[in-house]
Protein backbone atom coordinates (compact mmCIF):
# COMPACT_ATOMS: atom_id res chain seq x y z
CA UNK A 1 0.00 0.00 0.00
CA UNK A 2 1.42 3.68 -1.20
CA UNK A 3 1.28 5.83 2.17
CA UNK A 4 3.73 7.90 3.78
CA UNK A 5 4.64 5.89 6.58
CA UNK A 6 8.27 5.50 5.55
CA UNK A 7 8.60 8.67 5.05
CA UNK A 8 7.18 9.86 8.23
CA UNK A 9 9.35 7.51 10.39
CA UNK A 10 13.05 8.93 8.93
CA UNK A 11 11.59 12.31 9.27
CA UNK A 12 10.28 11.86 12.94
CA UNK A 13 13.74 10.51 13.95
CA UNK A 14 15.32 14.01 12.38
CA UNK A 15 15.56 13.80 8.64
CA UNK A 16 15.40 16.56 7.30
CA UNK A 17 15.32 15.68 3.33
CA UNK A 18 14.33 12.15 2.07
CA UNK A 19 14.93 11.00 -1.52
CA UNK A 20 13.17 8.11 -3.08
CA UNK A 21 15.45 5.94 -5.66
CA UNK A 22 14.76 3.41 -7.84
CA UNK A 23 15.70 2.20 -11.25
CA UNK A 24 14.61 1.13 -14.45
CA UNK A 25 16.07 -1.54 -16.83
CA UNK A 26 17.60 -4.04 -15.07
CA UNK A 27 16.37 -6.82 -17.29
CA UNK A 28 16.80 -5.83 -20.96
CA UNK A 29 18.96 -7.23 -22.99
CA UNK A 30 19.84 -3.59 -24.55
CA UNK A 31 20.69 -0.29 -23.26
CA UNK A 32 21.47 1.82 -20.26
CA UNK A 33 19.79 1.25 -16.91
CA UNK A 34 18.11 4.24 -15.62
CA UNK A 35 17.92 4.90 -12.24
CA UNK A 36 15.82 8.51 -10.36
CA UNK A 37 15.77 10.24 -7.10
CA UNK A 38 13.05 12.13 -5.80
CA UNK A 39 12.50 14.73 -3.09
CA UNK A 40 8.83 15.15 -2.37
CA UNK A 41 6.90 17.94 0.04
CA UNK A 42 5.44 15.62 2.62
CA UNK A 43 2.22 14.18 2.53
CA UNK A 44 2.12 14.96 -1.20
CA UNK A 45 -0.63 13.33 -2.64
CA UNK A 46 -0.78 12.45 -6.48
CA UNK A 47 -3.65 10.71 -7.91
CA UNK A 48 -2.63 7.66 -9.49
CA UNK A 49 0.83 7.21 -8.32
CA UNK A 50 2.15 4.18 -8.30
CA UNK A 51 4.94 1.28 -8.90
CA UNK A 52 5.70 2.05 -12.80
CA UNK A 53 5.48 -1.12 -13.92
CA UNK A 54 1.90 -1.06 -13.01
CA UNK A 55 0.62 1.88 -14.49
CA UNK A 56 0.10 2.73 -18.07
CA UNK A 57 2.76 4.14 -20.82
CA UNK A 58 0.19 7.19 -21.35
CA UNK A 59 -0.45 7.16 -17.57
CA UNK A 60 2.94 7.36 -16.70
CA UNK A 61 3.53 10.10 -19.09
CA UNK A 62 0.65 12.02 -17.06
CA UNK A 63 2.83 11.38 -13.86
CA UNK A 64 6.09 11.87 -15.21
CA UNK A 65 5.24 15.86 -15.48
CA UNK A 66 3.42 16.38 -12.58
CA UNK A 67 6.32 14.63 -10.46
CA UNK A 68 8.63 17.03 -11.85
CA UNK A 69 5.81 19.93 -11.71
CA UNK A 70 5.66 19.10 -7.90
CA UNK A 71 8.91 17.56 -6.60
CA UNK A 72 11.24 19.87 -4.74
CA UNK A 73 13.81 18.38 -6.63
CA UNK A 74 14.73 15.21 -9.02
CA UNK A 75 17.28 13.73 -11.06
CA UNK A 76 18.25 10.95 -13.32
CA UNK A 77 21.11 9.03 -14.48
CA UNK A 78 21.82 6.18 -15.91
CA UNK A 79 24.64 3.66 -16.05
CA UNK A 80 26.11 2.44 -19.52
CA UNK A 81 26.30 -0.40 -21.55
CA UNK A 82 29.81 -0.57 -20.94
CA UNK A 83 29.24 -0.53 -17.56
CA UNK A 84 26.63 -3.04 -17.20
CA UNK A 85 29.50 -5.40 -18.87
CA UNK A 86 32.20 -4.20 -16.52
CA UNK A 87 30.67 -4.65 -13.32
CA UNK A 88 27.76 -6.33 -13.55
CA UNK A 89 24.25 -5.02 -13.71
CA UNK A 90 23.64 -5.11 -10.12
CA UNK A 91 26.93 -2.91 -9.33
CA UNK A 92 25.95 -0.68 -12.52
CA UNK A 93 22.24 -0.50 -11.01
CA UNK A 94 23.69 1.23 -7.93
CA UNK A 95 26.05 3.02 -9.52
CA UNK A 96 23.21 4.70 -11.46
CA UNK A 97 21.19 5.05 -8.42
CA UNK A 98 24.29 6.67 -6.96
CA UNK A 99 24.72 9.02 -9.73
CA UNK A 100 20.93 10.36 -9.49
CA UNK A 101 21.43 11.27 -5.63
CA UNK A 102 24.70 12.83 -6.84
CA UNK A 103 22.72 14.89 -9.42
CA UNK A 104 19.96 16.55 -6.94
CA UNK A 105 20.15 20.17 -6.42
CA UNK A 106 19.50 19.75 -2.78
CA UNK A 107 21.38 16.94 -0.58
CA UNK A 108 19.30 14.74 1.12
CA UNK A 109 19.89 13.11 4.67
CA UNK A 110 18.66 9.69 3.75
CA UNK A 111 17.90 8.19 0.76
CA UNK A 112 15.48 5.42 0.38
CA UNK A 113 16.80 2.84 -2.05
CA UNK A 114 13.76 0.23 -3.70
CA UNK A 115 15.22 -3.46 -3.27
CA UNK A 116 17.06 -5.35 -0.15
CA UNK A 117 20.33 -4.26 -1.53
CA UNK A 118 22.37 -0.42 -0.98
CA UNK A 119 26.05 -0.29 -1.53
CA UNK A 120 28.65 2.31 -1.57
CA UNK A 121 26.15 5.35 -1.24
CA UNK A 122 27.75 8.60 0.56
CA UNK A 123 24.37 9.39 2.56
CA UNK A 124 22.63 7.25 4.76
CA UNK A 125 20.84 4.69 2.23
CA UNK A 126 17.98 2.19 3.92
CA UNK A 127 17.04 -0.55 1.49
CA UNK A 128 13.18 -1.03 1.55
CA UNK A 129 11.69 -4.08 -0.36
CA UNK A 130 9.26 -3.40 -3.21
CA UNK A 131 9.49 0.16 -1.99
CA UNK A 132 7.75 1.65 -5.31
CA UNK A 133 4.39 0.23 -4.25
CA UNK A 134 4.75 1.43 -0.32
CA UNK A 135 6.63 4.57 -0.89
CA UNK A 136 5.32 7.82 -2.79
CA UNK A 137 9.15 9.39 -3.19
CA UNK A 138 10.35 5.67 -4.75
CA UNK A 139 7.08 5.27 -6.64
CA UNK A 140 7.90 8.89 -7.56
CA UNK A 141 11.74 7.98 -8.83
CA UNK A 142 10.41 4.90 -10.67
CA UNK A 143 8.01 6.62 -13.31
CA UNK A 144 10.79 9.10 -13.84
CA UNK A 145 13.42 6.27 -14.35
CA UNK A 146 10.67 4.32 -16.57
CA UNK A 147 9.60 6.90 -18.72
CA UNK A 148 13.38 8.73 -19.39
CA UNK A 149 14.32 4.83 -20.57
CA UNK A 150 11.48 4.32 -23.09
CA UNK A 151 12.60 7.30 -24.41
CA UNK A 152 16.08 6.40 -24.71
CA UNK A 153 14.64 2.98 -26.04
CA UNK A 154 12.44 5.05 -28.98
CA UNK A 155 15.78 7.04 -29.56
CA UNK A 156 18.05 4.08 -29.85
CA UNK A 157 15.30 2.62 -32.90
CA UNK A 158 15.76 5.62 -34.51
CA UNK A 159 19.99 4.54 -34.44
CA UNK A 160 19.65 1.01 -34.63
CA UNK A 161 16.62 -0.16 -37.01
CA UNK A 162 15.26 -3.76 -37.33
CA UNK A 163 15.34 -4.79 -33.11
CA UNK A 164 11.93 -2.59 -32.53
CA UNK A 165 13.01 -0.76 -29.54
CA UNK A 166 10.54 1.15 -29.57
CA UNK A 167 7.76 -1.45 -28.55
CA UNK A 168 10.20 -4.19 -26.63
CA UNK A 169 11.96 -1.41 -25.00
CA UNK A 170 15.52 -3.83 -25.23
CA UNK A 171 13.50 -6.67 -23.59
CA UNK A 172 13.47 -10.22 -24.45
CA UNK A 173 10.88 -10.67 -26.47
CA UNK A 174 10.67 -13.90 -29.04
CA UNK A 175 10.97 -11.19 -31.96
CA UNK A 176 13.40 -9.12 -30.46
CA UNK A 177 15.16 -12.11 -30.13
CA UNK A 178 14.24 -13.27 -33.86
CA UNK A 179 15.82 -9.77 -34.84
CA UNK A 180 19.01 -10.09 -33.04
CA UNK A 181 19.70 -13.58 -34.71
CA UNK A 182 19.08 -12.08 -38.14
CA UNK A 183 20.82 -8.94 -37.70
CA UNK A 184 23.52 -9.40 -35.62
CA UNK A 185 24.12 -7.57 -32.15
CA UNK A 186 23.73 -3.96 -32.04
CA UNK A 187 26.56 -1.87 -30.15
CA UNK A 188 23.59 -1.23 -27.78
CA UNK A 189 23.11 -4.69 -26.72
CA UNK A 190 24.51 -6.06 -23.54
CA UNK A 191 27.19 -9.04 -24.65
CA UNK A 192 26.92 -11.15 -21.25
CA UNK A 193 22.79 -10.64 -21.43
CA UNK A 194 22.66 -12.21 -24.73
CA UNK A 195 24.73 -15.16 -24.04
CA UNK A 196 22.98 -15.96 -21.20
CA UNK A 197 19.81 -15.58 -23.03
CA UNK A 198 20.50 -17.11 -26.41
CA UNK A 199 23.40 -19.13 -25.47
CA UNK A 200 25.33 -20.81 -28.47
CA UNK A 201 23.14 -19.33 -31.23
CA UNK A 202 24.80 -15.79 -30.45
CA UNK A 203 28.48 -17.30 -31.21
CA UNK A 204 28.21 -17.22 -34.63
CA UNK A 205 28.48 -13.05 -34.62
CA UNK A 206 31.95 -12.30 -33.90
CA UNK A 207 30.83 -9.84 -30.71
CA UNK A 208 33.79 -9.79 -28.74
CA UNK A 209 35.82 -8.12 -31.93
CA UNK A 210 32.71 -5.93 -33.60
CA UNK A 211 32.58 -4.23 -30.42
Amino acid sequence: MLDWEIEKKYYSEGAGLICGCDEAGRGPLAGPVFAAAVILPVGLVIEGLDDSKRIKPEKREELYNIIRENALDFAVAHGEVYEIEAINILNASMLAMRRAIAGLRKTPDLALIDGNIVRDFNIRAVPVVKGDARSPSIAAASILAKVERDRFCEEMDKFYPGYNFTKNKGYATKQHKAAILKNGPAPVHRRSFLRKTLGDAIEQFDIWQSW
